[in-house]
């Protein structure tokens, strides 16, 4: 029996707790400092407050002090933290993770350097492991259109687990499938993290259309369906311009991601409140009181800086992630127009 910690009690990785029990691991939560209420209800089978779904018995759980008990003896690690924990919880682990075969990543996003540059979260990641003088495992990136709930659920699941060895996907594609639990493995480490954090950024645009079928009480699926075009456009241009593999964008990782996630999801959410006429401040604002976390504004001026230190030149080609830069970050009244500016084809 394979044998897995999986870093952060959260949403998804409590629903890869579950899909990985089915499957036949035996699995480790580990909670952070952050995730106490998180464990006290799994530990008295109530269901996640994050996902509304018991977590099984067989999980066995860790509080915040345990994370070297947690990590003792597993095969695999997998780092399910917000990404702006990151630094903090992989440098606590590198002991455990260095021992572990595997580590296994379901967060997304993007991690500064000391010099400023913006790096993919595995290059971050790897970056931290070599100032500690710490050799790491392969690493393997998962994602794709997983909505934790339905994941945990045992509703019928897509995804993929991307690694630069093909044969380590390969081999934890088997090992982890359940009868809903379908993984596609991939060599494309890099596509599949460009796509998982800037599908956030695109999901709050795609919620800005439904939310101006609220305000003003007619459809706007043309509009929609030009973001939707565009956004997924906008990831393989970057993916590409990083040395991704130009299909990624237009598989689980791109087009599967970003179709979940602009159905549902914080980001879809906070951008139906800007189309709604909230105010993107006003609306993060509410956002926060409701403890939802909406992904996709950090990750947009990171995107930007991303952009720019690839290839300036890039900006022209990627008008809907600057347009989100304006409406977010400048809160532009004409947020309407401008989505519309950035995803209607120009004049030939």
């Amino acid at each position: 029996m394979p044998s897995i910690a999986i870093l952060g009690a959260g949403a998804m990785g409590s629903g890869l707790a579950n899909a990985l029990v089915r499957a036949g691991w035996e699995v480790n939560l580990w909670g952070t400092w952050l995730d106490d209420h998180l464990i006290d209800a799994i530990e008295a089978g109530s269901p996640h407050p994050r996902i509304d779904v018991v977590i099984s018995g067989k999980v066995t759980t860790f509080r915040s002090d345990d994370l070297a008990k947690a990590m003792d003896g597993v095969d695999v690690v997998a780092l399910s933290v917000a990404s702006a924990g990151v630094p903090k919880v992989v440098e606590l682990a590198l002991p455990g993770i260095s021992k572990a075969q595997a580590l296994w990543m379901t967060t997304k996003g993007f991690l500064p350097a000391e010099d400023g540059t913006i790096q993919l979260l595995p290059a971050g990641v790897r970056a931290i492991a070599e100032e500690a003088g710490v050799e790491l495992p392969p690493i393997v990136a998962i994602a794709g259109p997983v909505k934790a709930n339905e994941c945990a659920a045992d509703e019928p699941t897509a995804t993929i687990f991307g690694c630069k060895d093909k044969d380590v996907a390969v081999k934890y594609a088997r090992e982890a499938r359940s009868d809903n639990y379908a993984i596609e493995p991939s060599d494309d480490e890099v596509g599949v993290e460009v796509c998982a954090p800037m599908k956030n950024v695109y999901a709050i645009m795609l919620g800005i259309a439904d939310g101006l079928q609220d305000k003003t009480g007619h459809p706007h699926h043309n509009l929609k369906a030009a973001t939707f075009a565009q956004a997924v456009r906008e990831m393989s241009i970057l993916s590409v311009a990083l040395g991704a593999k130009e299909a990624t964008a237009y598989g689980l990782p791109g087009v599967g991601d970003l179709e979940v996630t602009g159905l549902s999801g914080r980001n879809k959410v906070y951008g139906s409140r800007i189309g709604r006429g909230e105010g993107a401040k006003t609306a993060l604002e509410t956002m926060k009181e409701l403890e939802q976390t909406v992904e996709g504004v950090p990750a947009i001026p990171l995107a930007v800086n991303l952009v720019e230190q690839t290839d300036a030149s890039l900006k022209e080609r990627m008008p809907l992630l600057f347009a989100a830069q304006q409406i977010v970050y400048e809160d532009d009244p004409n947020y309407a127009d401008v989505l519309a500016q950035a995803v209607l084809p120009p004049r030939p």
